[in-house]
């Protein structure tokens, strides 16, 4: 089966005066095409292609890279608007259609929206949806606590920043757990922090009690950066106490475990202190 919306590997099955006809393990073909064909090629050799509709709405494939793919979630800017709704720029020829009942608020041209890539099952067509909620769900998660997941930040909020998990559910990025630049649209790992009981999923952009540290001293200075907004004013030129009574810790514990801190690249040292990376 091809599959619109998504990258598909498929054989090349014959050459014609408009392209290249390539077909699936079903023998179900489709054109690709003379401007997208390789120079050089062999009948029966496998193309890597993204399969769309082309502006008379007939399927057909492309080597060009789109921006946001079927079932997932991207960052575009509004082209133009339409008396049929809001037109995105997704890397395709044709761009690609946010109708009005589609978008939560009126979207205006230059802007940038975060949306959903969407298939009409009667016109089998190509949508976006800037209505987000309706494609996430927290009902039956997929994940759990501590492990590393793929985002997608969706919003600013007076939390923090709302995002999507695995292209499937919602989570927050607490305001004061954020050392690193943040902005709407950014793609990026990270980590579930907490699941809560109504299944409101809290993430962490760094691990939770990182299993790669040696020895408790290291988790010990990580979760005191945690919790002081990732810097602490320590380096191996302070004093014992300044050092033990900040961590409880010696200051020859404190200077090995800042060490392998450092090695992990969890931490940059500078003469103010430490500091988590992001």
């Amino acid at each position: 089966m091809i599959d619109i919306g998504r990258k598909n590997t498929l054989k090349i099955a014959r050459e014609t005066s408009v392209g290249l006809y390539l077909e699936d393990e079903d023998e179900n073909d489709i054109l690709l095409p003379t401007k997208y064909c390789p120079e050089n090629f062999e009948i029966g050799q496998e193309l890597e292609v993204f399969v769309y509709l082309d502006h008379e709405e007939r399927p057909i494939a492309t080597t060009l890279t789109p921006k946001i793919n079927f079932n997932e979630f991207a960052l575009l800017q509004v082209s133009s608007v339409e008396e049929v709704g809001a037109f995105v720029d997704w890397g395709m020829e044709k761009e690609l259609l946010v109708p009005f009942r589609e978008q939560r608020q009126k979207m205006k041209e230059g802007r940038w929206y975060v949306v959903y890539l969407d298939l009409d099952p009667k016109s089998n067509r190509l949508f976006a949806s800037n209505r987000l909620d309706r494609y996430l769900q927290n009902d039956i998660l997929t994940v759990e606590a501590g492990e590393e997941v793929s985002l997608v930040v969706m919003q600013k909020n007076d939390l923090g920043y709302g995002v999507i998990i695995n292209h499937i559910h919602k989570g927050l990025i607490f305001e004061n757990e954020i050392f690193q630049e943040v902005r709407v649209g950014d793609v990026m790992k990270g980590y579930v922090k907490k699941i809560r009981e109504d299944n409101k999923i809290d993430i962490s952009l760094q691990p939770q009690g990182y299993e790669k540290f040696n020895d408790v001293n290291s988790q010990k200075i990580y979760d005191k950066l945690i919790a002081n907004n990732g810097f602490l004013p320590l380096n191996d030129k302070s004093s014992p106490e300044d050092i033990y009574d900040t961590l409880g810790i010696s200051k020859k514990a404190f200077k090995k475990a800042i060490g392998s801190l450092y090695k992990d690249r969890k931490i940059s040292l500078d003469d103010s202190g430490i500091k988590l990376c992001g």
